[in-house]
């Protein structure tokens, strides 16, 4: 089933590509393995089960009955209906009903087949989930390394940017390799470097250039010489330093402490930052000249949730690099989705490994949702306070539950404020940025006696303010 397209098309609608956003699906999980399988949606129901037909889209999954269930867009949101399925349809983990929801939904499960909505499935059509070089790239991620194998055909430093675990470092290595260059790949912790010793460690430095220095010792950039040299957080670098940087990618020269003269050095630059470059020139912490001189091109690595369509594969390979035979349930992917993940790649693949410890212990190979830590993929607000224990866990199976912390205390209150005025009162997006159930935000506004509308109207007078 990988690499298969589904495209449905109103009557007249023109074949070529769509300038507009197209809604749509992608079935990433079917019959208990990873899959990709875009189907683009449009006014006409689409049939999910295991027939295929015109309107019908069929899946590999003895427990999806023939005609399962059937999502629709319409003028006022995104229709899912169970068609009388023999083992159910759920929404986000909760059973699905005959409704119309004002905003798309992340998953849909039916039987041991997982499906994500996204708001454009065009960049996913005729496209794939692969392993390329020990590392999962789906279409989305496919983009930004594109991007990065033409600046380095082009000889062009770059600048990464991207949330915490995303794969900076891997798209590092992505550039070096295909710089084609034959010198080493250099990685250097900018946020690591002491400042006091900043310039001795990038730079080098000769014999009796400061009390102790008994050799000439050489720096990041010499042993980077004809290779790349990757700086991972450059935002950190002192302001001197950042000058004494910027004249040697300008002069291919380097100037060791304590040296007369300058060396010549040929190196590819690789940097990488968390911060907002362009705001720390603002506040005087970077140069500006560095900055064009670096981020020519700039390219942001997308976060985990901008490429859920890799997640069942990721979650796969962490399982088979523990055991070939471990193999997750659908909850136990389904679990992985609906969590929010601030860290990204690297905390999903941390949180996957600690699973497959609890189902070992547990003499399992099959990696349940209950082995999900709590913490795992949580917010930090959530996960600092925990949910008292008469609070209500929404039911995912009669086997298996899952559940997200809530609590009533001040930093979450402030984090479900935040939440509600960036998505201006929408519950379900809300929900879904601070990693947690919409029917356990409703819950918690409910008891909280909050009302959601107030954001939705706070941000239109913002809104008008702003005209």
């Amino acid at each position: 089933m990988e690499g298969r397209t589904i495209t449905f098309r109103e009557p007249g609608e023109a074949e070529s590509s769509q300038e507009t956003p197209a809604p749509g699906l992608c079935a990433i999980f079917v019959g208990g393995r990873p899959a990709f399988l875009p189907i683009r949606l449009g006014g006409t129901p689409v049939t999910l089960g295991r027939v295929t037909g015109r309107d019908a889209v069929g899946l590999e999954d003895d427990r999806v009955s023939r005609r399962h269930a059937q999502v629709a867009l319409t003028g006022a949101g995104v229709r899912i209906a169970d068609l009388g399925s023999r083992n159910g349809t759920f929404v986000d983990g909760q059973p699905a009903r005959d409704e119309v929801l004002a905003a798309p939904p992340r998953v849909l499960r039916l039987g041991q087949s997982l499906l994500v909505f996204v708001p454009d499935v065009s960049p996913l059509l005729g496209g794939a989930v692969t392993t390329e070089g020990g590392s999962v790239v789906g279409p989305v991620l496919r983009v930004a390394h594109g991007r990065i194998a033409r600046a380095a055909a082009c000889g062009t430093p770059i600048l990464l940017t991207g949330e915490s675990g995303t794969g900076k470092e891997v798209a590092a290595q992505l550039f070096h390799a295909k710089c084609g260059r034959r010198g080493p790949l250099v990685a250097v912790n900018c946020a690591a470097v002491p400042a006091a010793l900043a310039e001795r460690l990038l730079f080098g430095a000769r014999r009796g250039a400061y009390s102790g220095a008994v050799d000439h010792t050489e720096g990041y950039l010499q042993a980077a010489d004809g290779g790349t040299l990757f700086l991972d957080e450059v935002g950190e670098l002192e302001p001197s330093v950042q000058a004494k940087l910027l004249r040697v990618l300008e002069t291919r020269e380097v100037l060791p402490l304590g040296a007369a003269r300058p060396s010549k050095v040929d190196i590819q630059l690789c940097a990488a930052t968390l911060k907002d470059l362009r705001a720390e020139i603002a506040a005087g912490r970077f140069r500006q000249d560095l900055y064009y001189r670096i981020a020519q091109p700039e390219i942001r690595i997308p976060s985990l949730t901008e490429r859920l369509e890799e997640l069942p594969s990721l979650v796969h390979e962490a399982l088979s690099r523990v055991d070939p035979r471990l193999s997750p349930t659908a909850l136990f992917v389904e679990a992985c989705l609906l969590r929010a993940w601030p860290g990204n790649v690297r905390e999903l693949l941390f949180s996957v490994q600690e699973a497959t410890r609890a189902a070992l212990a547990g003499g399992r190979t099959v990696v349940q949702a209950k082995d999900l830590s709590e913490a795992a993929g949580r917010a930090l607000a959530i996960v600092s306070s925990p949910l008292p224990s008469t609070s209500p866990v929404p039911s995912i199976a009669p086997s298996e539950k899952e559940g997200a912390a809530a609590p009533a205390e001040d930093g979450v209150r402030k984090a479900v404020e935040a939440a509600l005025s960036a998505e201006r009162g929408n519950v379900t997006r809300a929900a879904r940025a601070l990693g947690w159930h919409r029917n356990q935000l409703r819950r918690w506004l409910e008891r909280e006696a909050v009302d959601p509308v107030s954001f939705s109207r706070a941000g239109d007078r913002a809104a008008r303010a702003g005209r």
